[in-house]
Order: C-alpha cells, then sequence, then structure tokens
C-alpha cells in the first residue's frame, strides 16, 4: 500500500499525482507531467497482481512511452520522401497532443477528420489532439511540424484550424517565431527548454490574432456541411474504436446512417470510401508498432483485432507488398511528425 501525506492510505492515482507533479516542478525541458520510472513499475506490478496478461501489461507500456514521447515540445522538419515512405505523412493518424502544421513552401492537400482541402506556402494548419489527419507532401513542399504539449493545448483553439497568410509582415513574423523557437529547441544554453516553451506560447499569441485578422476560409463552410459534420463523427469514432475491428455496418449504426450513405459522404468529402478510411488507421498503426517495438507479430495483430496472426500478415502485405516481418526489418524507426 502506499503512505499519505498524514501517514494513512493514499489512493494509488493520489500518489501518481503527487510524485509527477514533483517531477514536472523540477523538469521544465519538457513542461509535461513525467510519471518517473518506479511509479510505472508499480503500476505494472499491480496490473500483474490483478491478473492482467502479459501482453496487455506490454500494450499498456508501449502506449505510455508512446504518449510521453508524442507529448513533448518537438520541432520536426517535412520534406519530400520516396514513395516506401510516404505512408508516414499521408497515412491516417492521431496524437495524444495537438500537432502545428507549418507549410514555408510548396503545396499539396490534406485530410483532417475527413475532409480533405488543399495547401500551399504560408499556411499554419492546427490539428487538435485525437483528430486523425494525413497530408501529401510533393517534391517542392519544406514544412515543419510542431508537437504542442496538452498542458499548453488550452491556449489553443479547440477544433482544426487552417489559415492562410497572405500579408507579407505577417509571413516574415511567423518565420521568426519558429526561428526562434527551433534556435531554443537545439540550444545547449541554460534555461533553453524554458525558453521554447515560452517561444510556444508566443506562438499561440501570433495564431490567435491572425484568426480574428485572416478573412473567413471557405474550408470552414465546407466543414459544417451535413456530410463533413457526419464524416468528422465517423473520424473520430474510427480514431476511438479502431483497435475493435468494429465494420463499417457497425460504425453506421452508431451513427444511425445506412454504410451506403456513410460512404457516400466519405467520398464527397475526401474522396476515399469508408472502409478506406478505417483501413488507412488500422495499418498506420501496425506500420508503427512494427518499426516502434518489439511486440511480435501476433500480438499486434490481437491488438488491431484481427482475428489471426496469419489473417493480419494477408491483409497487411496485401496493401503494402510486404510481409510484417520484412517491413520491420527494412527500416528506420518512425520520426514523430
Amino acid at each position: 500500500m502506499v503512505s499519505g501525506q498524514n501517514g494513512g492510505l493514499a489512493s494509488f492515482p493520489d500518489f501518481i499525482h503527487r510524485v509527477t507533479h514533483k517531477k514536472w516542478r523540477s523538469c521544465h525541458k519538457s513542461a509535461i507531467v513525467i510519471t518517473s520510472v518506479p511509479v510505472l513499475d508499480f503500476q505494472y506490478s499491480n496490473m500483474r497482481q490483478c491478473g492482467v496478461s502479459n501482453m496487455d501489461i506490454q500494450k499498456t507500456a508501449a502506449s505510455d512511452a508512446r504518449v510521453t514521447r508524442d507529448n513533448a515540445l518537438n520541432l520536426t522538419a517535412i520534406g519530400y520522401t520516396a514513395q516506401s515512405g510516404r505512408w508516414r505523412t499521408e497515412a491516417m493518424r492521431s496524437h495524444a497532443s495537438p500537432r502545428l502544421l507549418f507549410v514555408a513552401k510548396g503545396q499539396g492537400r490534406l485530410t483532417i477528420a475527413g475532409l480533405t482541402s488543399g495547401y500551399g506556402p504560408n499556411n499554419l494548419i492546427y490539428i487538435p489532439a485525437h483528430t486523425m489527419y494525413g497530408y501529401e507532401v510533393g517534391q517542392t513542399v519544406f514544412a515543419q511540424m510542431l508537437t504542442i504539449p496538452r498542458a499548453m493545448a488550452p491556449e489553443w483553439p479547440d477544433e482544426p484550424v487552417h489559415l492562410r497568410l497572405r500579408d507579407v509582415a505577417a509571413q516574415k513574423e511567423l518565420a521568426g517565431l519558429f526561428d526562434n523557437l527551433e534556435r531554443e529547441l537545439k540550444s545547449s544554453r541554460s534555461g533553453h527548454g524554458r525558453a521554447a516553451h515560452y517561444h510556444l506560447g508566443i506562438l499561440s499569441v501570433f495564431f490567435e490574432r491572425m484568426q480574428g485578422l485572416t478573412p473567413a476560409d471557405t474550408d470552414k463552410d465546407r466543414s459544417r456541411t451535413a456530410s463533413a459534420r457526419l464524416v468528422a463523427a465517423y473520424s473520430d469514432l474510427v480514431e476511438r474504436d479502431y483497435r475493435k475491428k468494429t465494420g463499417i455496418a457497425g460504425y453506421a449504426a452508431a451513427l444511425g446512417v445506412t454504410p451506403t450513405h456513410l460512404t457516400r459522404c466519405c467520398r464527397q468529402t475526401c474522396g476515399r470510401s469508408a472502409l478506406a478510411i478505417l483501413n488507412d488507421r488500422v495499418l498506420y498503426e501496425a506500420r508503427v508498432l512494427l518499426r516502434e517495438s518489439r511486440t511480435p507479430v501476433q500480438d499486434i495483430a490481437k491488438q488491431l483485432g484481427f482475428t489471426s496472426a496469419a489473417y493480419f500478415t494477408r491483409s497487411f502485405q496485401q496493401a503494402t507488398g510486404m510481409t510484417p516481418t520484412g517491413f520491420r526489418r527494412g527500416g528506420a524507426p518512425v520520426p514523430a511528425r
């Protein structure tokens, strides 16, 4: 059992809160709640005592590590990649913390919450946490993806926002903000982590101001149509339940529509069928698990709702041209984007 502050017994969640809060107070570089290793070990030991299977414990541990990594303030450069690596950007995925995509040059298409639109130079695209998205990266594109820690998410919008900056002064200001942020993230000087988070705060103010000055976007009007709202709701359900191997009929029933109507709306908003969106999300997760973990293929198959490892292997090979084991051996870990 865990001792409380007054000598009594504290609940496990309260114990975690106190330890992680203390840890966070002493670590400004990440500005996130970092759970210490002893607490995690205690958590997993407690799960074993409660009869949780080793596979489920491994799944929880991998998820905890991924959430912690995805939540740290980070800036990643994005450019054109070969065909074999395009899934890293184009496949549907989401994160536990928000993302901000800054396109410096080039153009392409992106899909957020089931709605596809174009992007171009000097565009800022905000993607809330747990919102599915994917985007094309052409040969002329240079962009940066900013990971926003969850602790700072309240300073940003609740919904996706796409800003197209046309004012030259605003474009220069934005470039300067990203330069300052990147410089502090790469710095080894004292307080660089704290300075980087302050620059992120200034960037959130800039974003808020630009929202008030930028003319209304036609994409916002499109997102308010009945079809777009339905597909956005479907995307949310997919993100929540894609591991359960729920069929399109089940998702449609949960949304109160027929599978045919759901697919028709998906094609209207993003040019894909409902099944293609679902399969894309599952396939992305499979690729990440294969590249980022040592979880056996049969366990990955179970985690993603496949009835057998053989069925998972056939589905994966049909979509990628490679077996899961071949894909695992064929490349480096997935960068955070």
